[in-house]
């Protein structure tokens, strides 16, 4: 029987990556998200593709009803979710703490920390049931280190770190493995959402930089899934070469180069 994973987020990014990574092992995709037409487009690709079964679930992980009734459709159709990615998360914004938005901060908290914790709640008694499973939150190098302007983004992934944390602590007694993948600067629609569309500003920020990519940590998350059953990784921190952590980064132009002479 093959084995399930359920990754939040998945219409686009590291969601999506994860999703093809995984089926291309022969797992059964849950992929969620709140653009259908994504959902299904990406349902498509992966079983005409891998020959896996693929279930969409349309909602959006701020709403708890919304979640508990997509989460009661899944338990109905899969016996056991052997991996959850809580991957849903963005940044809205980019100002001081005495200029922020309070619609992006609402809109940040709810998605980052309480659309996390309202899909964990719904999966990690059924991991307990199973007596296995691995959690794996999508965090982020904001949730190790504060930047300028990042203040609630930052605030939130912080949020992510912690609960990591307690989730490995509350369900170490049920063999259930959680695990961080916090990525620092990744060239997804990371920016473009942040700046509300902007495609010039999102653009500026991966100029002259070798972002990390989705597939990256597609990869990553596929390593961590895939190791012995004693062995679990907690936490884990990902950046591209040039960037050292969330304040200190280079562009590609600025490396020094071998000196063949």
């Amino acid at each position: 029987m093959s084995k399930t994973i359920l990754i939040t987020g998945a219409t686009s990014g590291f969601g999506k990556a994860i999703a093809t990574r995984f089926a291309q092992q022969g797992y059964t995709i849950c992929i969620t998200g709140r653009r259908a037409d994504r959902l299904a487009e990406i349902k498509h690709e992966l079983e005409n593709t891998y020959a896996v079964n693929v279930i969409t679930l349309t909602f959006d992980v701020r709403d708890n009803r919304q979640v508990e009734k997509a989460m009661a459709s899944l338990k109905e159709q899969v016996q056991t979710i052997d991996i959850l990615v809580n991957n849903a998360g963005l940044a809205s914004g980019l100002s001081t703490i005495d200029e922020g938005n309070l619609d992006d901060w609402e809109v940040m908290i709810d998605t980052n920390v309480k659309g996390l914790l309202y899909v964990t709640r719904q999966i990690a008694p059924m991991m307990r049931s199973q007596a296995h499973g691995h959690i794996i939150n999508i965090g982020s190098t904001a949730g190790k280190q504060v930047y300028k302007n990042g203040n609630v983004y930052c605030a939130t992934k912080f949020a992510v770190d912690a609960l990591t944390q307690a989730m490995r602590i509350d369900l170490l007694t049920y063999g259930i493995k959680v695990t961080a993948i916090n990525p620092g600067m990744a060239e997804t629609e990371f920016s473009l959402v942040r700046f509300k569309g902007d495609e010039e500003r999102a653009k500026g920020m991966y100029a002259g930089v070798r972002a990390l990519q989705a597939e990256d940590i597609a990869d990553i998350a596929w390593f961590c899934a895939s190791l012995p059953p004693h062995v679990c990784i907690n936490d884990l921190t990902v950046t591209c070469l040039t960037q050292a952590s969330s304040n200190y980064a280079i562009k590609e132009a600025e490396r020094v180069k071998p000196n063949h002479e």
